[in-house]
This record gives structure tokens, C-alpha cells and sequence, in this order.
């Protein structure tokens, strides 16, 4: 515990420099953050359908391991985004992660095309529950399928 604590301590002249930053606020409807440039960008929307969203994504090296291969947590990322999309009712905040099981079962690399379908499994007054599959679009080959549960506001009835 001391060698994390030690190796993860800011000098001063670290420190100073590190409180010099300024990190604008992403308001919405603003720019993308780096968030979204970084673990988001490529992933393109095919169809959305009530309880369904189907997307398609290339995958880019700067989200794979030192293999090559996409790293578990883009492809827990990636189940977190389509999980939350599907359920999400435009107006209202984004509903919150309760649980994610994700089952690893093959590997993506580089540059290959994944189609990632997003479902709504059920929902129960503000839980929501969702499936959702990665799959490898020129093999049919899974890659991960995803349970994720989440928590929110429900949309007025008036």
C-alpha cells in the first residue's frame, strides 16, 4: 500500500502544474468531451425502434490491448452505452447503472466491424433491464453479451 501510495504522490512542482489546468465545463448540445472522442467515436446508429437500438462499430486500435485485441473494458463500455441508449426517454436525465454481467466469450481485433443490438428486457416501474450483444458482423461470431441493469426517472403520463 505505501509503494502505490509513494509512486501515485504528485511532486510539488507536479502539483503546481496540475492546479494551473483549466477543464471548461461540456455543457449539453456542446462539443463532444473527450470521453466521447475517445471511447465513442465511429460507432454508428443503424435503427432504432421501440426497445431496440442497432448499431455498427469499427474497432480502432487506440481501444484494443497489447494484442491487438478490443480491451474488456471498451467492450464493458460499449454494453454500458447501448444498454443505457435503449432505455433512455429524450427529455429526461440519463438513467443510472445498477449492474452489468457481461460474458466474454471471443476476441474482436483491429479494424473489424462489430454489430452491437441493444434490447429492453423488461421494465418495472423506474428499473429498467437490457441485453445487449456484440457480434462480429463478418463472421456472425459473438463477442460479448451483456445484462445491464439501470434506474431512473419514467417519463410524465400527463
Amino acid at each position: 500500500m505505501d509503494k502505490a501510495k509513494e509512486f501515485l504522490q504528485l511532486s510539488n512542482e507536479d502539483s503546481k502544474l496540475v492546479s494551473r489546468l483549466s477543464v471548461p465545463a461540456i455543457r449539453p448540445g456542446a462539443d463532444s468531451s473527450f470521453y466521447e472522442d475517445f471511447a465513442l467515436k465511429g460507432i454508428r446508429v443503424d435503427r432504432v425502434e421501440p426497445g431496440l437500438v442497432a448499431c455498427t462499430f469499427k474497432v480502432p486500435p487506440r481501444l484494443t490491448d497489447r494484442n491487438g485485441r478490443l480491451a474488456s473494458g471498451a467492450i464493458a463500455n460499449l454494453v454500458d452505452e447501448a444498454g443505457g441508449a435503449v432505455v433512455h426517454v429524450e427529455g429526461l436525465p440519463m438513467n443510472v447503472s445498477v449492474d452489468m454481467s457481461i460474458s466474454f466469450i471471443s476476441t474482436a481485433k483491429v479494424n473489424d466491424e462489430l454489430e452491437i443490438t441493444s434490447r429492453v428486457l423488461g421494465q418495472s416501474g423506474r428499473y429498467s433491464g437490457t441485453l445487449v450483444l456484440l457480434r462480429n458482423k463478418a463472421t456472425g461470431e459473438v463477442i460479448a453479451e451483456g445484462r445491464h441493469s439501470l434506474f431512473g426517472l419514467q417519463a410524465s403520463k400527463l
